[in-house]
């Protein structure tokens, strides 16, 4: 969950996860809509899937129990160098180095090394993986580890690196901002979505979702509200504006308040449509992008508050 993903993002739909699946054998008999449920608004939704075949994998494989080695690891579904050293050296104390992001960085100024030339990032990435396995104490790799990971996170960060405060300054090369390659610059694109609500007896009120087709190669299963043909809508029917980035891409997503009965006409068909009640809506899988929306649109906020009181008291217990 922490790939890629802030921490106060992760820590509650962590605590809600191991919640629901507390061992291997629970998570591997879940179904992918159950494991997507909980990962709702995380992104990068295979990181899911694959810790869910990882856990198939273990119960069929390895009698239920995870592997201990970075090279055992390594033969689980969606399991890399990263993910691998990280379990082996801070959950078994074997003497391998985990390389991040913040690893890198760190290990490039500290050698002063440049990492703007993409045809020598194969050589790049040799001499940092040698020079973090050269580093790696033996008697605490886990610790270590994670040390080098914090470093690079709060210390040596991207931008204006905090070097008077590094423990390592006196060794470093470069103190300060080293070279880096360009980003690819982000592309801009505007949508639409539809939202039509529907009341129903009582204060009950249901919303039409729509899930991605299996076949799509992005969030494949997800469920996210109807897309509409025109992005253009009219600000009579204009329900919110949100701006949401996935992966290389700023959307800029207009959402149109839609009857029923038009439907049909203004969205454009993508996979199984079907009405669900807002109270339910909050623990399917949805799009960060629609979770984002309901949210916005405060069509969530009760029912996320009840999730809430029911986690915490799950936790609890």
């Amino acid at each position: 969950m922490l790939q890629q993903t802030r921490v106060a993002v992760v820590v509650e739909r962590y605590r809600s996860f191991v919640a629901r699946f507390p061992t291997v054998e629970s998570l591997a008999l879940a179904t992918e809509q159950e494991v997507l449920e909980l990962w709702s608004g995380l992104g990068y939704y295979r990181r899911a899937r694959m810790l869910l075949k990882a856990a198939q994998f273990v119960a069929e494989h390895c009698a239920g129990k995870l592997p201990q080695t970075a090279e055992q690891l390594r033969s689980l579904p969606g399991v890399g160098e990263y993910t691998a050293a990280a379990i082996a050296s801070i959950a078994h104390e074997e003497p391998v180095a985990v390389v991040d992001g913040n690893v890198e960085r760190v290990l490039c100024r500290l050698s002063g090394w440049d990492a703007e030339d993409s045809k020598g990032s194969a050589l790049l990435r040799r001499n940092i993986a040698s020079l973090a396995a050269s580093l790696v104490d033996p008697e605490q790799p886990g610790d270590f580890n994670q040390a080098m990971m914090e470093l690079g996170a709060t210390v040596c960060l991207p931008r204006n690196p905090q070097c008077l405060a590094c423990p390592i300054m006196g060794s470093c090369k470069t103190r300060g901002e080293h070279k880096t390659a360009r980003r690819a610059p982000m592309l801009s694109r505007i949508v639409a979505h539809a939202l039509s609500i529907r009341e129903l007896d009582g204060d009950h009120r249901e919303v039409v979702l729509e899930q991605r087709p299996a076949s799509m190669s992005v969030m494949p299963g997800m469920w996210q509200l109807p897309m509409l043909h025109d992005a253009a809508v009219p600000r009579a029917e204009l329900c919110v504006k949100v701006r949401h980035a996935i992966m290389q891409i700023n959307y800029d997503v207009r959402i149109r308040t839609v009857n029923e009965d038009d439907l049909p006409e203004l969205t454009l068909l993508g996979g199984e449509r079907r009405w669900v009640t807002l109270s339910s809506a909050g623990g399917m899988a949805l799009t960060g992008l629609t979770r984002k929306v309901l949210t916005r649109a405060r069509l969530l906020e009760s029912a996320v508050v009840a999730a809430q009181a029911s986690q915490i008291e799950t936790i609890e217990r």
